[in-house]
């Protein structure tokens, strides 16, 4: 929002950039009260109880048919659990400073927790199961397709802990993680900055880091860094207690290292993420480095300051993008890379499956949630009508796309790792930019959009690796004992002079924007996987430029394969290897063959 009101409305209802679709959650449930709710609660705790009653110490006696049916419960309940868990989170989202949402969610939440407490054993007892006979079990066809899920599961075997440690995590999980997590989602979304006498929420005021104007965009920074300021000691507890908690875990699981989780969670080998970090480090020089020295030239400075990072380009010419443009844009580059892509996103905008204005206490920033297989996915943006908006719209319904295909291999196996659940979001975002860059009519059209996708790849590939940077720094600090806001601030800075090259002055207040972050919370290193899915889809668009054959085909098999094969089997169709050290530096070449097509316009 441009102020703690919606979106202005115009006579015929809509808003400022047209009809915005909101979310119509009712394929989940009607509403809080709705007596399907309390049916499928009440069914939980009975299931859940019975399951456990059926089948715990019993797990490596079954045979073939029993381990069938034993699944197909285990998915069922998931699958009810997380259908009301879904509606509870997409409708605190909604706005978050909603009590009685926030209550909704809370419940659902220690209910639900409860229910399932007695299903810990499930896999701690799977992963007791001897190898001969989880080997023997697991070649029948009627299980084999599991394989892959349960695999991953015993990835674990070694870090487990007795059945009662891991039962008391789970039920302690809800004052624990969830409740800092909520902390931090609640203050985010409370947080209101005075901008030239203008309040604002914090999505609109990092919206004007991209205005035109550059003193309204040094206002928002300084702001930005006036409230973080204000809100520090809140974000250094959220983030000290969040990492000590998993350095507590981590050592009682014998964990070699923090990153240790993630990894096993991606099914992905540290040494690949290890290769794509050092590559992306290595490469800031010819990326980062040189493209915002070409920015300074172009914006006339001799230094760039915070706030010039995401600035436009002079010759571009601020136009407000209405959303059936925007809708318009992504589907026909959608649906020229293949109709079926389009059919798939169309329902979206149809169906009240995505949630797109600005509001009062909405939470910020975009997603796409899958909800469960049974219903479909969500997309949530704040949509302010810039051209960046678009590219989001693009990237989060290619998330959208990836998970209804997905949803066919069922509740456990529809689950893509975080490595490869970039990958068809950052390719929606790439059809998009290439259909855009093909229609551009003029030298200075072509270069904001070179541009804009250079910034937009720096942003997804350098500014993520140096989160990534930043919070394995974070981690082994913490884990020397407690840091002060003024430590915290010290790691950000040590990443971000790095990351962004000599051209950069740093104002003060700047060492304070780590604390806006949402994935240092939710997620802890999820952020390397932006800089791998921006790796992969340019090593994918390069071969589908190349005209690979059948490449449409195989690139929707991927896409539906979710969670049941390994990166490898996935990357095999076309001829890639992620674990090829050299595969990094084919992505990094994209981005740096656009930056020498900008300098070259310069000559």
């Amino acid at each position: 929002m441009t102020s703690i009101q919606p979106q202005p409305q115009q006579q015929d209802g809509t808003g400022a950039f047209g009809a915005l679709p909101d979310w119509n959650l009712d394929d989940l449930y009607t509403a809080p009260d709705a007596p399907e709710i309390a049916q499928d609660m009440a069914w939980l705790e009975d299931e859940c109880a019975a399951f456990a009653r059926d089948y715990q110490d019993r797990l490596a006696t079954l045979d073939v048919e029993g381990m069938a049916r034993c699944i197909a419960r285990y998915e069922a309940i998931d699958t009810t659990a997380g259908r009301i868990m879904s509606y509870a989170g997409l409708r605190y989202y909604q706005n978050t400073v909603d009590a009685a949402r926030a209550k909704f969610l809370s419940d659902a939440q220690d209910r639900i927790t409860t229910f399932t407490t007695p299903l810990v054993f499930f896999s701690l007892e799977f992963n007791r199961v001897e190898d001969a006979v989880y080997d023997r079990l697991f070649a029948d066809p009627k299980l084999a397709r599991y394989k892959p899920v349960f695999d991953r599961m015993r990835a674990m075997k070694p870090y487990q802990l007795s059945d009662e440690l891991e039962k008391f995590l789970h039920d302690q999980s809800v004052v624990g993680s969830a409740a800092w997590n909520r902390l931090f989602d609640e203050t985010t979304a409370a947080l209101e900055f005075d901008v030239d006498g203008e309040k604002l929420n914090l999505e609109a005021t990092t919206t004007l880091m991209q205005d035109h104007d550059r003193a309204k965009r040094e206002a928002a920074a300084r702001e930005m860094a006036r409230v973080f300021t204000e809100n520090l000691k809140i974000f250094s507890r959220v983030h000290n207690t969040l990492a000590k908690e998993k350095e507590i875990e981590d050592r009682w699981r014998k964990m070699p290292t923090p990153q240790t989780a993630r990894h096993l969670s991606n099914d992905v080998e540290p040494e690949v993420v290890q290769a794509l970090r050092d590559a992306v480090v290595a490469a800031y020089p010819r990326l980062s480095h040189r493209y915002y020295a070409l920015k300074a030239k172009w914006l006339g400075l001799d230094r760039l300051q915070v706030w010039d990072r995401n600035a436009p380009l002079p010759t571009e010419t601020p136009r407000t993008i209405m959303w059936d443009e925007a809708k318009s844009t992504v589907l026909n580059a959608y649906g020229a890379f293949s109709p079926k892509m389009a059919e798939i996103a169309q329902p979206f905008f149809e169906k009240g499956w995505i949630d797109a204005g600005v509001k009062p206490g909405k939470a910020p920033g975009a997603f796409a949630h899958p909800t469960v297989v049974t219903v479909h996915p969500y997309v949530m943006l704040n949509y302010l009508g810039k051209p960046r908006d678009v590219m989001t719209l693009a990237h989060e319904l290619g998330h959208g796309v990836h998970q209804v295909l997905a949803a066919g291999q069922g509740a456990l196996l529809s689950d893509t790792p975080l490595t490869l659940a970039e990958t068809a979001s950052v390719f929606g975002e790439m059809l998009t930019f290439r259909a855009l860059l093909d229609q551009a009519q003029t030298h200075a059209e072509r270069k904001t959009l070179l541009a804009g996708k250079v910034e937009d790849m720096i942003n997804t590939v350098v500014r993520q690796i140096a989160f990534y940077d930043f919070e394995c720094k974070l981690h082994a600090a913490r884990a020397q004992g407690e840091l002060t806001p003024e430590d915290i601030n010290a790691i950000w800075m040590s990443v971000q002079a790095e990351s962004l090259g000599p051209v950069f002055d740093f104002m003060p207040g700047y060492e304070t924007f780590w604390a806006y972050i949402p994935h240092f919370v939710h997620s802890p290193f999820y952020v390397y996987a932006y800089a791998f899915g921006d790796g992969l889809v340019n090593a994918l668009y390069a071969a589908y430029a190349g005209g690979l054959p059948d490449f449409q085909a195989k690139y929707f098999d991927m896409l539906a394969a979710g969670g049941s094969k390994h990166h490898r089997e996935l990357l095999a169709p076309f001829g890639l290897d992620a674990s090829d050290p050299a595969f990094w530096n084919k992505g990094l070449d994209m981005i740096a063959g656009f930056i020498d097509e900008l300098e070259a316009m310069e000559a």
